[in-house]
C-alpha cells in the first residue's frame, strides 16, 4: 500500500483525491495509444504511409487553428465562458463540446485529408472553449490574459514535440518549459495591450504549441487516413482526440487550483509522490 508523506497531511481528503486524479489525467496514455486502440493499427505505420503533403498540411492547419483560438483569447474573452446545457453551474460542458467535435469529424472523415484545413480550425477552436470551460469550473478568471494563455497551452501539453525526441516527459517538465515563454507573453500583453498579439513573444509561444499540437494532429490524421473510414469512424476518431485534452485540462487546471491554495511547492512535492499505477 502507498505511504501518505507528511505533507499530504496539508491537503483535505477531497483535494488529495483531486490531485491523484489530476496526475492519473496527466499521465494517462498518449493520445497515439488511445487511437491506436480505434482503428486497430499502430499509428506509426499509418503515420509512414500518409503522403508527403500532408505534413505541411498539417502544419499549416495547425498554425491556421492556434491563431483562430488566440484571436478568441484576446477578443472575445472579456467575461467568463457560461457553461453547456449538460453541464451543472460550476461544471464544464464536456458532452456538448464533445458532440460538436464528433460532428466536425463525421465530416472529416467522409472527406479525408482535403478537409483538414476547414476541420482543423473548426475542431480545435471546439476543443478550446471546452478548455476554457474546463478552466473556469476549476475556479480561473478567463477575463485574466495569463488564464487565456494557459488554456492556449494545455493544447501543447498533450504529447511529445518532435524536439522532445519522443521522451517521456513528465507534466511538470512540460509545463516547465512553456513557462517562461507564457509569461513573457503575458507581460507583452499586459504592458502593450491587445495590440501586442503580433509580439516575437507571443509568436514564440504560439510556434512553440504549434510544434507540440501539430504531432498530436498528425496522430489524429493518421487514424483517419485508413481507407474509406466513413463519417461513424471519423466522430469517433474526434471525440477521443477532445477527450484526450478535456483530460489534459482537467488535469492541468487541477493541479493550478490546488497551488493557489496550498503553494506550488507543496503540491508538486506531493505529485511526485503519487503512484498512479496503484489505481489499476
Amino acid at each position: 500500500m502507498e505511504s501518505i508523506p507528511r505533507a499530504a497531511l496539508e491537503l483535505s481528503t477531497e483535494d488529495l483525491k483531486a490531485l491523484r486524479r489530476a496526475k492519473h489525467e496527466l499521465e494517462s496514455p498518449g493520445l497515439a495509444m488511445k487511437l491506436a486502440s480505434i482503428v486497430g493499427a499502430p499509428l506509426e505505420k499509418l503515420i509512414a504511409r500518409m503522403p508527403g503533403i500532408a505534413s505541411e498540411k498539417v502544419a499549416d492547419a495547425t498554425q491556421a487553428a492556434l491563431r483562430k483560438c488566440l484571436q478568441i483569447a484576446l477578443k472575445t474573452l472579456r467575461r467568463p465562458v457560461a457553461a453547456g446545457p449538460f453541464a451543472a453551474p460550476d461544471k464544464p460542458g464536456n458532452l456538448l463540446h464533445k458532440f460538436a467535435v464528433a460532428t466536425t469529424g463525421a465530416a472529416g472523415g467522409a472527406f479525408g485529408l482535403f478537409a483538414l484545413p476547414v476541420e482543423l480550425p473548426v475542431t480545435t477552436t471546439l476543443m478550446f472553449r471546452s478548455i476554457c470551460d474546463i478552466a473556469r469550473s476549476e475556479g480561473e478568471d478567463l477575463s485574466d490574459i495569463d488564464t487565456q494563455l494557459q488554456c492556449l497551452t494545455a493544447l501543447g501539453m498533450g504529447g511529445t514535440s518532435k524536439a522532445d525526441d519522443d521522451a517521456d516527459l513528465g507534466y511538470f517538465i512540460v509545463r516547465g518549459a512553456l513557462a517562461q515563454s507564457v509569461s513573457k507573453a503575458t507581460s507583452e500583453i499586459a504592458a502593450k495591450g491587445m495590440t501586442s498579439h503580433g509580439s516575437a513573444a507571443l509568436l514564440r509561444l504560439l510556434n512553440t504549441i504549434a510544434s507540440r499540437f501539430s504531432v498530436q494532429v498528425s496522430e489524429q490524421i493518421a487514424a483517419k487516413s485508413i481507407p474509406a473510414i466513413g463519417a461513424v469512424l471519423g466522430a469517433m476518431v474526434n471525440t477521443v482526440f477532445i477527450d484526450h485534452f478535456q483530460q489534459v485540462a482537467h488535469g492541468h487546471f487541477t493541479v493550478r487550483r490546488l497551488e493557489r491554495q496550498y503553494g506550488q511547492a507543496l503540491v508538486e512535492a506531493l505529485y511526485q509522490t503519487i503512484d498512479v499505477s496503484l489505481d489499476d
